[in-house]
């Protein structure tokens, strides 16, 4: 290794704590575990169980409002029972839930017994994901902040790369049981890995700590203004995840694997480019970078309803992953700004 490329790893590595790069791990395994498998939920209902597309969609929708309510419990959990002790019982109760969701995809159980279950996973794991963004929130000094969410992102993108792919690729040898099967291996990982080199970094709140507390995050009427702003982004984002899976397959014809090929590419160039974009536009106002990063949002989710084939459809994503890298540690160091040391959980539950 040249001295330059040694100077940068070290002048990397140093930049953030320890506790960072194993939130950063942890994210890229919660996002393989995902990715390989949620995203062709979509295909399993409507192709396999017959479902239409209409009830897919209130699937998702569910499982979507759920999840939001479990990130508010999520983020008040870690603020009174401490980071640590919720993400060693959250990653215990996915591992169950993943594993039933498994079993039952593959004796082919009733259909709404599936959806339950799914709906159940997701909204258990709506609650780690507000601890982990907390634990960021704990460890970074308020200079780097936008860095390290950025890191911690590289990380969830490193597995959103490998999962679609791999679960592409092992629908044409295994059956959709084992498949769902990934995100309880994941989940058992997890728990193991916070176990033996989490240190906490926030012990819980002597205070009270309610959903009456939670939601008294809402008097912060500027924090809750750009809270439902971020709303109608997401309105577009989650359909990178759910129902594009069935655009690309059923009206584009591409294949199973093509799908995938499309969210590896946007989980990759996240990791190659979210770090070095976050250090430019942190030179930016936090509102220039949102509004840069919303308007690529508008035309990359914008140019999927007119593409025809894969390549065009490589390079809406291109776009989309260039508003995300851009948006996305922009708003949560907004949000890690806007709280109290001791409402962190709460505020990133919340948002």
């Amino acid at each position: 290794m040249n001295a330059s490329l040694r100077s940068l790893r070290d002048s990397i590595a140093g930049r953030f704590p320890s506790g960072i790069w194993l939130m950063m791990g942890l994210d890229t395994l919660l996002n393989v575990g995902w990715s390989a498998a949620s995203p062709f939920l979509a295909l399993y209902l409507h192709n396999t169980r017959n479902m239409p597309m209409s009830a897919v969609g209130a699937v998702f929708l569910a499982g979507g409002l759920c999840t939001a309510a479990t990130n508010i419990v999520g983020g008040m959990l870690s603020d009174r029972l401490g980071r640590r002790r919720l993400l060693l019982g959250i990653s215990s109760l996915s591992t169950l839930a993943s594993m039933a969701m498994a079993v039952l995809i593959g004796i082919s159980a009733p259909a709404w017994l599936i959806i339950l279950i799914y709906i159940a996973s997701r909204s258990i794991n709506g609650t780690m994901m507000p601890t982990i963004a907390a634990v960021v929130a704990d460890l970074s000094t308020r200079e780097r902040l936008a860095e390290s969410y950025a890191m911690v992102r590289v990380g969830g993108n490193v597995g959103f790369a490998i999962g679609p792919a791999m679960g592409g690729l092992l629908m044409n040898y295994i059956s959709y049981g084992w498949l769902f099967s990934i995100p309880a291996i994941v989940a058992l990982t997890v728990g193991v890995l916070v176990y033996l080199f989490l240190r906490e970094s926030f012990g819980g709140s002597k205070t009270r700590v309610d959903l009456r507390s939670t939601l008294a995050v809402a008097k912060d009427h500027s924090f809750v203004v750009f809270a439902a702003v971020s709303i109608l982004l997401v309105l577009s984002i989650a359909h990178l995840g759910s129902t594009l899976s069935v655009f690309a397959v059923d009206r584009l014809g591409l294949s199973t694997a093509q799908y995938g090929l499309l969210l590896t590419a946007n989980g990759l160039f996240v990791v190659a480019f979210q770090y070095p974009v976050t250090r430019f536009v942190n030179r930016l106002s936090r509102a220039n970078g949102l509004i840069v990063g919303s308007l690529l949002y508008v035309v990359g989710y914008g140019s999927l309803g007119w593409i025809k084939s894969f390549e065009p459809a490589l390079l809406s994503i291109m776009v989309i992953t260039a508003g995300e890298v851009t948006f996305a540690p922009i708003s949560s160091a907004v949000v890690a700004e806007s709280a109290p040391p001791d409402k962190r959980g709460r505020y990133m539950g919340f948002f």
